[in-house]
């Protein structure tokens, strides 16, 4: 299966660099409905028949016109949305992002017992992640597309990719609608074919003075 991985649009929280993790979170910024608007041409290429998304709203918003486009109902998945935060939710200094992505760099060490404090650790949040990924492959779809988050999508890859370093994906930014594209299966493992960074619609999109905690 080929598995399109967007991140969802800007949020009025990434301009401010606000920790969102919880439920059901922000909407769009103006540039995050145009950054959603650009995604169908951007992937009008792929012949994607499955779309989820997360709980969280800004991902159903940033899904819409894609699903729109390519008539297709997109699915709420319960174990997609993005890494939680616990008790750093809604902080905005340095140190509490700093704190909020130390797991993420443990992760990719091997460790999978580190937590965000008052939040699950990382053998809960890729057992989440990848029963819906197990989900969307037997759906028998050969295109699949689901929209998640920046830290959720990044630990995911960096966790799953057979081809790539485990600190490739803490490493390298992801923007709001950046995308990964992995092709394989869960019984098979994943290769990373893509990692675009800037938003699908082009560096046009891309807003460089937004904090963006979780990119």
């Amino acid at each position: 299966m080929r598995l399109i991985l967007i991140r969802h649009g800007q949020t009025p929280a990434n301009v401010d660099g606000i920790i969102a993790a919880a439920y059901p979170g922000p909407g769009l910024t103006a540039l995050g409905f145009e950054q959603a608007a650009a995604v169908p041409s951007a992937l009008a290429a792929e012949n994607i028949t499955s779309l989820s998304v997360s709980r969280l709203t800004r991902t159903h918003l940033t899904a819409a016109p894609l699903a729109a486009a390519i008539g297709v109902e997109p699915v709420e998945r319960p174990g997609i949305h993005e890494i939680e935060a616990g008790e750093l939710e809604g902080e905005t200094s340095k140190e509490a992002i700093k704190q909020y992505l130390a797991p993420m760099v443990a992760w990719a060490d091997g460790n999978l017992d580190a937590a965000v404090p008052g939040a699950f650790d990382g053998h809960h949040f890729y057992k989440r992640f990848d029963a819906d990924v197990a989900d969307i492959y037997a759906t028998g779809a050969a295109t699949a597309a689901l929209v998640s988050h920046g830290a959720a999508i990044r630990a995911w890859v960096g966790g799953r990719a057979v081809n790539i370093d485990p600190h490739f994906a803490v490493k390298n930014h992801l923007d709001n609608t950046g995308i990964a594209v992995m092709e394989g299966s869960p019984d098979d493992g994943w290769t990373l074919i893509t990692w675009q960074g800037l938003p699908i619609g082009g560096p046009g999109l891309s807003d460089s003075e937004a904090d963006d905690p979780t990119g």
